[in-house]
């Protein structure tokens, strides 16, 4: 599984599975907003950044709940 099938299976095709694809899955208007950014880029970056990768911030339901300092 390379990593864009796994964020597509973690995201868009769960919220699918769960019939919630409407209110979920993807960052679009009037869709919740949950989100994590992180500190490299997890699709391009090489594997052993990915490793050491690091939450910067965390959004859920449109309400930040953890930001780096």
């Amino acid at each position: 599984m390379t990593r864009e099938e796994a964020l597509r299976a973690f995201t868009i095709d769960a919220a699918w599975a769960a019939f919630e694809e409407e209110r979920k899955g993807s960052l679009e208007p009037g869709k919740l907003a949950d989100f994590v950014v992180w500190s490299v880029d997890i699709v391009t970056c090489d594997a052993k950044a990915l490793l050491k990768a690091e939450a910067v911030l965390t959004v859920v339901g449109g309400t930040t709940v953890f930001e780096r300092k």
